[in-house]
């Protein structure tokens, strides 16, 4: 009963005016910047997270949403159109959607893959409503040593789960943290790291880290693509899937969606494994895997379920825990604190309002997106032929507009360019930067515990070790580490990549 109560309450905030308009300004939004090639939704999230200081914490955290999952929907179309993926989790997409557009059948890829997002959302906002409150209860029992326990190993595991070479991805976590050591310590009250500048003793602001490396670096780099793709515009038809469409498209859903919604709660995973993993799955238990590659109505539907049911339960740790399992979900915890909100599991209990508010608004948002996605997919067609070199000084200018708008300081603007370059450098050494982003927000706060923890033992380490969920998590910890290191787990890993397309 409780739960119908909560969720009384959440459609009650979901359904008024104001966030019913910002719901479908994240979805629209979302959808655009998925089919646009080399927006996604992180470079977004990083653009837009400045205008989110005048706006309520409700409708901004709703919009946010909108934007990180109908990106995942938008993604599929310029996958399945142009052979491009708009974002990362819908590379997979690609393999099958494009060969199916070739063959004059994209209409039924997009429809499947907008039928198999839908179901994968709706399932993925059910396990949220029914999993939260638990969880975060559990969650409240948690002391210091096993935030920083758990901290550790969601840092471990995004960066051995990382797309990459697992030692880049740990000196990028280590990166991460030396950049949140910058400012004044909390307890001495001395500053660290800054240089004499006065605007670095408080630290570096999220946002001009988070549009610097994600926004202004990602803008760099697609300026040098220089390839024209064939965009399918004349083939689209016959928008909804057949009975034999469905037939072969409910179960990959249903394993899509249950793959998605699992990796989705792990740290470090997220849409794009889940995305891989159930392709591979797919092709595996296929009676005739040969078809996988060739336009296989599967290999659409499990891989857009799978990074949609992600993209939902992702939600989970962050909003229970206040641990993001990605780089995206570090912008929304970003976004929480700039909203003087502080993460954690008493969210659940002290904005009930926020938290279920938040939950109803995705069931609405899909349900948006459905709508947008189908019979708007000629504007998202004609969306396509923008010339890119057309947006980025727009992006750019957004971009330094809403870093200086936030503190008034010109020095925010010049970092955010340095951190431009270092993002643009970064890629080019094939290192990703999303772990560096999940060290930066997970640093100060693990520093905290770490300091809380050793002041309870009187400065014993062996308190990580004594208390048995943080013993777990450090068990967890060593065991994600150790398997990640044996190079047959390595080269699996990496043949996953390969063969999936990443």
């Amino acid at each position: 009963m409780e739960l119908f109560d909560n969720l009384i309450l959440g459609f009650s905030v979901a359904l008024s005016i104001q966030n019913l308009i910002y719901c479908f300004i994240g979805c629209f939004v979302g959808t655009a910047i998925g089919v646009l090639p080399g927006i996604g939704p992180l470079v977004t999230i990083a653009m837009l997270l400045p205008i989110t200081f005048n706006l309520p914490p409700v409708p901004a955290l709703i919009m946010l949403a909108g934007i990180y999952y109908g990106a995942q929907y938008g993604g599929s179309t310029t996958s399945i159109l142009v052979n491009l993926p708009g974002e990362t989790a819908s590379v997979v997409t690609c393999l099958d959607g494009y060969q199916m557009a070739r063959q004059g059948r994209a209409g039924p890829a997009l429809a499947i893959s907008a039928v198999g997002s839908f179901i994968a959302g709706c399932i993925g906002t059910l396990l949220i409503a029914l999993f939260g409150p638990p969880l975060a209860e559990i969650a409240l029992k948690f002391g210091a040593p096993e935030y920083f326990a758990l901290m550790l190993m969601a840092l471990v595991a995004a960066a051995c789960l990382a797309h990459g070479d697992m030692i880049k991805s740990l000196a990028m976590v280590f990166l991460g943290l030396l950049l949140g050591v910058i400012g004044t310590d909390v307890n001495s009250g001395m500053a660290r790291y800054s240089f004499g500048l006065p605007e670095l003793t408080d630290g570096i602001g999220f946002t001009v880290i988070a549009v610097g490396l994600f926004a202004i670096s990602e803008i760099v780099r697609n300026l040098e693509t220089t390839e024209k793709a064939e965009v399918f515009t004349k083939d689209i038809k016959n928008l909804y899937p057949t009975i034999p469409d469905l037939k072969a498209s409910g179960w990959p859903i249903v394993r899509g969606t249950a793959i998605g919604s699992f990796f989705g709660t792990l740290p470090g995973t997220g849409p794009s494994i889940s995305a891989f993993s159930s392709y591979m799955l797919e092709k595996k238990i296929a009676k005739d895997p040969s078809r996988f590659g060739r336009g296989a109505i599967e290999g659409v539907a499990s891989p857009e379920a799978a990074n949609n049911a992600a993209a939902q339960t992702s939600f989970i740790p962050t909003l229970t825990l206040g641990i993001p399992g990605s780089a995206t979900m570090a912008l929304m915890l970003g976004a929480l604190t700039i909203q003087g909100i502080a993460p954690g599991p008493q969210v659940m209990t002290s904005k009930p309002d926020l938290f279920w508010g938040l939950v109803a608004s995705m069931w609405i948002g899909n349900a948006m997106l459905v709508i947008l996605n189908l019979p708007l997919v000629g504007l998202w067609v004609k969306l396509l032929k923008v010339p890119y070199r057309w947006l980025f000084p727009s992006i750019i200018m957004f971009c330094a507009v809403g870093n200086y708008s936030i503190n008034n300081s010109s020095m925010d603007v010049y970092l955010c360019a340095l951190f431009g370059i270092l993002g643009y450098i970064l890629v080019k050494l094939e290192c990703e930067p999303a772990p560096l982003i999940l060290g930066f927000v997970l640093g100060p706060l693990m520093e905290e515990n770490l300091r809380r923890a050793l002041l309870i033992s009187r400065g014993d380490p062996s308190v990580f070790f004594t208390r048995p969920i943080s013993l777990a998590f450090m068990i967890a910890t060593a065991l994600i580490f150790i398997t990640m290191v044996l190079p047959a787990v390595r080269q699996k890993k990496e043949k996953a990549y390969v063969e999936g397309g990443g």
